[in-house]
């Protein structure tokens, strides 16, 4: 496969733009794309924010906190996951200790 970027044409707030990427990320530039206008159609649509810059810019503080939210949540699950972990090795040690003695 050949490393050579592609152009995608997306559309946020009905504004075209041509954006370069690798072939394989096509899918996922193409998933962001929706995502942003999504959020910007729906800040633009509740009528408290206007003009395209103030839009975008509160687009990305709302995105930006959805992914700092997630990384926590996918943290505190990867503790929870660590603990139960160590508590089995614990009692997996535990019973070949008592049938090493017997």
């Amino acid at each position: 496969m050949s490393d050579k970027p592609i152009t995608v044409n997306a559309k946020i707030l009905a504004k075209e733009y041509t954006i370069a990427c690798p072939a394989d990320e096509r899918e996922a530039l193409e998933a962001s794309v929706r995502h942003v206008d999504n959020k910007m159609q729906e800040i633009r649509n509740g009528g408290k924010v206007i003009g395209a810059e103030r839009i975008a810019v509160m687009a990305a503080i709302n995105i930006a906190h959805e992914m700092l939210k997630s990384q926590s949540q996918v943290q505190s699950i990867d503790v929870d996951v660590i603990e139960r972990l160590d508590e089995l090795q614990s009692q997996i040690n535990d019973s070949l200790e008592k049938i090493a003695v017997s």
